[in-house]
């Protein structure tokens, strides 16, 4: 799982040097991509807990962070070597941060 994150310490966005559809056929192409989306604004969350019995259900992000995810990608690798290459090569790892981590199956 590749999560697309927000980085207040990462190059200003410019529109001209996102190339994400680049991205997107190479990963394809590659038959690495398995699903992927863009994710709403933290404004639009729904925060769900439940506390000593009660359900709890509020608007907008549970914390107050410059930093969210704004999406998401499950890609198919050989490697962290292989995920890693292809991490470097999505826009977002110049203008936000990506983080890798393996799925864990239940049983394991």
């Amino acid at each position: 799982m590749m999560f697309v994150a927000t980085d207040p310490e990462a190059e200003a966005y410019d529109p001209e040097q996102d190339n994400i559809e680049e991205w997107m056929a190479d990963v394809v192409a590659r038959g690495a991509h398995v699903h992927g989306d863009r994710l709403r604004p933290v404004e639009d969350a729904t925060l769900v807990r439940v506390r000593n019995g009660e359900l709890l259900v509020t608007d907008g992000p549970f914390t107050e962070s410059k930093e969210w995810i704004a999406g998401y990608d499950i890609i198919e690798a050989a490697d962290l070597d292989e995920a890693i290459e292809i991490a470097a090569k999505h826009p977002m790892a110049r203008f936000g941060r990506l983080e890798l981590r393996p799925h864990w199956p239940f049983g394991e």
